[in-house]
């Protein structure tokens, strides 16, 4: 088993997660982070994006603040090892504009997992 990190922009979620159920795979965790690359942040790319209230308002405390960090959403996603390479390949091809800031998608082993109503282990609790 394997999971998916992705690091996307926030427009990008709902186009993702559809792309990401067109080949099957619907189960995932979403979260709101702030976080930014190491090169130098550009900002005029956040103004394309228009001026949404959330992003707005989470740029502005960040900068009030100093620390300069960007809104993103952070998707994990668990996958059987066969699955990587389709899932990894949907989300560029969702993602990739060709501008800093698309994102980054890491690949992690998981070594076990259990769902706790049934005590199913391993693969089967996936």
């Amino acid at each position: 088993m394997k999971e998916i990190i992705a690091v996307i922009r926030m427009n990008k979620v709902n186009t993702t997660k559809k792309a990401l159920a067109d080949i099957g795979i619907c189960g995932m965790h979403a979260m709101k982070v702030m976080g930014r690359g190491k090169m130098q942040v550009d900002f005029s790319i956040i103004n394309e994006l228009g001026t949404k209230e959330e992003i707005g308002g989470l740029l502005a405390e960040g900068l009030a603040q100093g620390a300069r960090l960007i809104p993103k959403r952070m998707l994990t996603i668990l996958v059987q090892d066969g699955d990587v390479e389709k899932v990894v390949n949907t989300i560029i091809k969702v993602n990739k504009e060709g501008h800093k800031g698309d994102g980054k998608i890491f690949v992690a082993p998981v070594l076990d997992a259990l769902r706790i109503r049934t005590g199913e282990q391993g693969e089967a609790a996936v």
